[in-house]
């Protein structure tokens, strides 16, 4: 039985573990302990020990039994946690992520970051566990040294396995073929002594020095865990001493063992050496079955992303072909041809759901991002002297997979900022009537096509004067006139940073406008609202998914284009009235006492043959980076879902494009990028000024595209 094969599973379950791990320790108040959150965490550690003792990771196996011996103390009362404690934990399962890293990537750990973790681990239980005497902590120290150079194994004699208690383990629902090769599994834990049963219920006699939990806890990265029983046997195989209990958990142990006790075999491959060689996990030769079937079905299955998206990109060609055939049904009589219309209205609802369907599997709840949060804030307030409370709202909410995992170092940078620059010291806090302690929010809702995703704190909040003096000197175009909106857009400006002096966390000017840009390119905008005294919120508006979206099909000239529908808040027919000429060119919309800057799509994209009278012109006002413009179109033609295609990885980036799509006729519409065109069209009107500059290159026509 090839146990490798089972390698992903565990690597996966084990960092899940971990999370869980970090979060129950994040929780945990130190003046009174939840004893269920710390046994919680005793048993993530002693389900990955179990783990990496049968997949043959001995540097992870031996982390993890100092690191469970520890916790031990810990939900038994014998070890008061502190907050440095509980910092020492944090680092141990950070550790733990670097091993799980280098064993996945079939590498060995680093042997001087393992010798450094046990020792801390070992001088922890040293002086903060009560010791018997002296002497055992004498030799505890000795065992423990001796531990941290290698892990062992000592072969165990064939008397001492006779003489091992004997637990009767059960496996239910288990095929006779995937049964002989559990089997074979079982006996590396100690020696059969006896086995019967069928298909239903099959069990299995062990004489084994391992746990009935450490034996569930590893063959459940094999099988169900309903597929599995053990409980003790009436009388052990050849000795009359009781065998532990199956909820019997590991006995609370003296401060020598906790520091330096080897781990039990679990078996002959992850068992203790003295060899100064690393060792290779042994590897049977027999190949595995399929995942034993039968017994309760679980309420989840495991699916790689890679999966999921081609059945997304099939989704995506379904619609795109069922596009293409209502097209042509449209263009047939509807009384003649009335059930194909009806079957392609079937059809088309159909399609929409089972897009809906297969879009939710990649949607995660938003609990994903931010549970990487509370770590950040405890480390970076203590690293600033500063008292800060983290609150979370819509945990819940959902958002696609690829974007949660794009969002993150933005929102980690913005975090950062805010707790730097946002929230003042205690002092200052106090001397300003606010509590000492600081209030970081991070919440998440939807609205519309979009996700609101918010970073709001309680500090000092941003001060206008500050901001445009720190502008100037960086010789930035900026005015006493400027609207609020636009001056707190000042601190994505690339070198911009108000900080009095360089830190670690912040001040070096670098990091808000790459989190700009980087939000950019994943279709959304950022807003910033501040109020001096009372603190600042940062919006993040980002579209649900970047694989389908419902857009408004616009037409200049003869080209067809699509404007993402979340950006469209109306159309009109504009007046002379309406219309104002300004310096330079400009011409702005009045619209309820706001003016708004006028985009002509064709001028902008140079398309041929479009309507160019303003007056004669469609006015789509939209929205893009908190601003609001005036597209100037030929005609909408209506709404419609499109799969959006990567543009540059078909083509190349074009600027005021976003991605590009196929329409139900075959033919490509590119996606407009509502700031990109605003800066495209400012462009285009600086270069119509006299200059000698050599002309721009021919902007993409979309039938320059081959998206198949």
């Amino acid at each position: 039985m090839d146990i490798t094969d089972f390698y992903d599973t565990f690597f996966e379950e084990a960092e899940e573990l971990l999370a869980d791990m970090e979060r129950y320790l994040l929780e945990l108040d130190l003046e009174e302990p939840d004893p269920e959150q710390l046994n919680a965490i005793f048993r993530t550690v002693h389900s990955i020990k179990g783990g990496a003792g049968t997949f043959g990771f001995e540097v992870l196996q031996n982390t993890t039994h100092l690191f469970e011996n520890l916790l031990d103390h810990a939900r038994h009362g014998e070890l008061n946690l502190r907050r440095d404690i509980v910092d020492i934990f944090l680092e141990t399962k950070d550790m733990l992520n670097d091993q799980l890293n280098a064993y996945r990537n079939g590498e060995e750990p680093d042997q001087e970051a393992f010798e450094r973790i046990c020792k801390t681990l070992q001088q922890l239980a040293l002086e903060e566990i009560k010791s018997q005497n002296d002497s055992a902590s004498s030799q505890a120290v000795d065992e423990a040294q001796a531990q941290t150079a290698h892990a062992a194994a000592e072969p165990v004699a064939d008397n001492a396995q006779e003489a091992a208690p004997s637990l009767l383990i059960a496996l239910l629902g288990v095929s006779e073929e995937n049964r002989a090769l559990l089997v074979e599994e079982l006996e590396q834990f100690g020696k059969i002594i006896a086995q019967s049963g069928d298909r239903t219920r099959y069990e299995v006699e062990l004489a084994t020095t391992t746990s009935a939990a450490d034996i569930e806890s590893v063959m459940c990265f094999i099988i169900e865990p309903e597929q599995i029983e053990t409980r003790t046997a009436d009388t052990p195989a050849t000795t009359a001493q009781a065998a532990p209990s199956e909820a019997a958990e590991p006995p609370a142990e003296s401060p020598s063992t906790a520091a330096a006790e080897p781990p039990p075999p679990s078996a002959p491959a992850s068992a203790a050496s003295t060899s100064t060689e690393p060792k290779q996990p042994q590897k049977p030769a027999a190949k595995p079955a399929a995942k034993a079937k039968g017994g309760a079905e679980s309420s989840s299955i495991r699916v790689s992303v890679e999966k999921v998206d081609q059945i997304i990109n099939l989704v995506g060609e379904l619609i795109i072909t069922q596009s293409m055939l209502d097209q042509t049904v449209s263009q047939m009589d509807g009384i003649s041809n009335g059930s194909l219309v009806n079957g392609m209205s079937l059809l088309q609802r159909n399609a929409r759901d089972l897009q809906e369907a297969v879009m939710s599997i990649r949607m995660i709840p938003m609990d994903f991002v931010f549970s990487r949060f509370p770590r950040v804030v405890r480390e970076t307030s203590a690293k600033l002297g500063k008292e800060i409370d983290l609150y979370t709202e819509g945990e819940s909410t959902e958002l696609d997979k690829s974007l949660t995992e794009r969002i993150i170092d933005p929102l980690t940078h913005l975090v950062r900022n805010s707790l730097d620059h946002g929230i003042e010291p205690p002092d200052e806090r106090e001397a300003a009537g606010k509590p000492r302690r600081g209030k970081l929010t991070l919440s998440a809702r939807h609205q519309g096509g979009n996700i609101i995703i918010e970073v709001s704190d309680d500090g000092a909040g941003l001060n206008r004067d500050k901001l445009l003096t720190k502008a100037r000197e960086n010789g930035l175009s900026v005015s006493d006139g400027m609207a609020d909106d636009e001056v707190w857009q000042l601190i994505f400006a690339a070198g911009f940073s108000t900080a009095k002096e360089v830190t670690d966390v912040s001040g070096r000017g670098v990091g808000m406008d790459v989190v700009k840009r980087n939000i950019q390119g994943l279709g959304g905008h950022v807003q910033i609202m501040s109020t001096a005294g009372q603190g600042t919120t940062i919006r993040i508006v980002l579209p649900l998914t970047l694989a389908i979206l419902d857009g408004m099909s616009i037409k200049v000239g003869k080209e067809v284009f699509i404007l993402p529908l979340s950006t469209v808040l109306q159309s009109l027919q504009p007046t002379k009235a309406d219309l104002y000429e300004m310096a330079g060119d400009d011409l702005v919309l009045r619209m309820r006492d706001e003016y708004l800057p006028v985009i002509a799509v064709h001028d902008a994209l140079d398309v041929a043959g479009a309507q160019t009278d303003p007056l004669r012109s469609i006015a789509v006002i939209v929205q893009g980076e908190g601003r609001r413009y005036a597209l100037l179109v030929d005609e909408l033609i209506g709404q419609q879902q499109v799969v959006v295609k990567n543009l540059e990885t078909n083509y190349r980036k074009v600027p005021g494009v976003s991605a590009a799509t196929i329409l139900g006729d075959g033919s490509v519409a590119l996606i407009l990028d509502i700031a990109g065109l605003h800066n495209l069209s400012l462009g285009k009107k600086e270069a119509n000024q006299p200059r000698h500059d050599a002309p721009a290159p021919p902007l993409l026509s979309p039938t320059e595209v081959d998206l198949s």
